[in-house]
């Protein structure tokens, strides 16, 4: 068995025992925080995932890719710049974050005490992602798989003990709901950090090439500034999509808490139900990141053909049954978090939305090891300004309402799964249908 398909199956059984997790984590916070709860929880997650991205500046993407493509012995003097350039990442972020939160924000919504997790969450974004993607450079994602196993399970004892011992009010409930996610990345970077200083002592060691801080920065930075730009964009966006769903849904006749509820049954029940497959796409974007790196690096136009044609058939196998096992059960599915006939309707016709993003995943890991960020960034700007669009303009409506929502993100992620796609044939010299093409020069 190759190290590509080996690694990929320790990270799906790893991610299917986290994926599993989650979702009962999420059924605890259903139950827990209700339906207006849960769109206040749902609402404030895209913020700490954006602090996390900017802190953590994508260095795992950068680092993976670089220790992908060279020498050992240029590993340690990459990474002894890439923590200088944490710590610095880190310093400039606590200093924004105090300067942000110090007028008013969305978070004047929750508990005070949101602030500081935001602030305890920076150091360990920033630091965490070093180890990460260096042990995804060294394909050993026995360790990442752990790491994000250990995480979950955290999460899910924290809560349950909380909310089995404790009856708390949605306020306090909320708190400690983003308190368990800081508790559970805490957990990761001790885990992650300590070995990955075991392998740094190791490196430290070995013979060493010269890696001028200047270059070190320079490879670094050329990759993770695009890439953060990407996931930055995506955090935003997150971030304004409850507002602009509800918003819409406001201007078509519901009142602020119907319009909240409503939300909470779309974003914390249908969608995690339909992304809960997605635990294979991301378990392929982890390895296939290094591993195209590898081969674009090596002109080696043949596997990544059979790269992509493998990531394809694989989205396809788990992909159409999985959605149509969701639209057969969406009323049981639901019925796990709370009953309601709206949360079962909306995973029925969401169904497009859900399998065309488990090909999207792994296509954006493909466009990054082919160096492609810039094209990544651009297609998901063209399919966000024409999915809000549509999401704002027919959710207003009173016929549409939460159906035009649902209509705006399945076009959305229909158009952002074709740009992908056809940029990547383009790129390596293949046809739509996955056969030869003379490669093209580069």
């Amino acid at each position: 068995m190759n190290s590509f398909f080996k690694g990929t199956i320790i990270l799906i059984l790893a991610a299917f025992l986290s994926e599993c997790t989650e979702f009962f984590v999420n059924m605890i916070l259903a139950r827990e925080l209700k339906q207006e709860g849960m769109g206040l929880y749902m609402s404030v997650l895209p913020v700490v995932f954006l602090v996390f991205v900017i802190a953590s500046l994508e260095l795992q993407v950068s680092i993976s890719k670089f220790v992908a493509e060279n020498k050992r012995n240029l590993h340690f003097p990459l990474l002894k710049h890439a923590l200088k350039l944490a710590l610095e990442i880190m310093l400039v972020m606590l200093i924004l974050t105090f300067i942000v939160t110090s007028f008013p924000t969305v978070l004047d919504r929750f508990h005070p005490m949101v602030k500081w997790l935001l602030f305890c969450l920076i150091p360990i974004a920033s630091f965490s992602s070093i180890a990460r993607g260096y042990f995804m450079g060294v394909q050993q994602m026995g360790k990442i798989a752990f790491s994000n196993f250990i995480r979950k399970v955290f999460q899910l004892t924290f809560l349950f003990i909380i909310f089995y011992f404790f009856k708390l009010n949605v306020e306090m409930s909320l708190l400690l709901a983003l308190s368990a996610i800081i508790g559970g990345e805490l957990i990761v970077f001790l885990y992650l950090i300590s070995l990955f200083f075991i392998h740094f002592r190791a490196l430290k060691t070995m013979d060493k090439a010269v890696l001028s801080g200047k270059q070190a920065r320079q490879q670094l930075l050329s990759i993770s500034v695009p890439t953060v730009g990407l996931r930055v964009f995506h955090a935003i966006t997150n971030a304004i999509q409850p507002f602009l769903i509800q918003g819409a849904l406001v201007s078509s006749g519901f009142g602020t808490v119907a319009a909240t509820e409503h939300f909470g049954m779309l974003s914390g029940v249908a969608m995690t139900i339909g992304f809960f497959p997605a635990f294979i796409a991301h378990s392929l974007m982890i390895m296939l990141i290094p591993t195209v790196s590898e081969a674009y690096a090596k002109h080696d136009f043949e596997k990544l053909r059979s790269l992509l044609q493998q990531s394809m058939w694989l989205t396809m196998i788990y992909g159409v049954p999985s959605v149509f096992i969701m639209y057969i059960f969406a009323e049981p599915l639901t019925s796990l978090f709370f009953s309601s006939a709206d949360a079962s309707f909306y995973l029925k016709l969401m169904w497009p939305y859900f399998l065309f993003h488990f090909f999207i995943i792994p296509m954006q890991a493909y466009l990054i090891g082919l160096g492609l960020v810039k094209e990544t960034f651009l297609h998901s700007v063209w399919s966000h300004i024409f999915s809000f669009g549509l999401i704002y303009f027919l959710g207003s409506q009173e016929p549409f309402n939460t159906t035009g929502v649902i209509i705006g993100l399945n076009t959305g992620g229909v158009l952002l799964a074709l740009l992908h796609y056809f940029t990547i044939c383009k790129k390596i010299g293949i046809t739509i249908w996955l056969t030869n093409e003379r490669p093209k020069t580069y």
